[in-house]
């Protein structure tokens, strides 16, 4: 994929726009390598690839229902979200193709592999599949935690995009934390294992 890096920081710059616009105010500890990684965080909501994509240039992998969304889903694709269809087998395997191939153009992969959001309180169990992925491709996966000051700024449950959103922009400012972990290069697990290990990093990150 030979633009897979222009598009990650391209991406990366509409990020910053939009953190800047909507006042998302990032607390950050911890540093990202310098090399392609695999990066996992637990998941608050939309705002989570926005404050993670404002400090690295990255591919996320998103369900598909994000493109459809106001305000982020119009430039997502033709910035190089991966997106994928839940329940598909094959969707699931192109994206994964996809992204061996964007880290082999040394570029990271975000992903939040709960597969759901939450307020933080707790962090569900991964999926497996990206934890495979950076096997396969031999590169480090990268803990990340999440959380709101405030949480009513997580997008959990029913409740629809649109109010949040507007709840959400009407602020004066909202203020997120992002620890970044060590990365965890352990070739001797499998990613059942690595999947396990993310996430008890996660938990430690409070």
């Amino acid at each position: 994929m030979t633009n897979a890096r222009e598009r990650a920081i391209a991406l990366r710059g509409l990020c910053r726009k939009l953190r800047a616009i909507h006042r998302l105010e990032l607390d950050v500890e911890g540093r990202f390598p310098d090399g392609p990684a695999i990066l996992v965080a637990n998941h608050l909501g939309y705002l989570d690839p926005v404050a993670i994509g404002a400090l690295r240039a990255c591919m996320p992998i998103a369900k598909r229902e994000v493109g459809t969304w106001p305000v982020i889903g119009g430039r997502a694709d033709e910035l190089g979200v991966a997106f994928v269809e839940r329940g598909s087998g094959s969707s699931g395997a192109r994206v994964l193709k996809r992204a061996l191939e964007v880290l082999a153009a040394g570029v990271s992969i975000l992903n939040f592999p709960e597969g759901t959001t939450t307020h933080g309180d707790s962090v569900l169990p991964f999926r497996r599949g990206i934890f495979g992925l950076a096997r396969h491709a031999n590169v480090p996966v990268v803990p990340i935690r999440l959380a709101f000051e405030d949480r009513s700024m997580c997008w959990v449950g029913d409740e629809t995009f649109l109010p949040h959103y507007l709840r959400f922009a009407g602020r004066p400012s909202t203020r997120m934390q992002v620890r970044i972990g060590a990365p965890l290069d352990r070739p001797d697990l499998d990613a059942d294992a690595l999947a396990q290990l993310a996430r008890l990093r996660i938990l430690e990150m409070r």
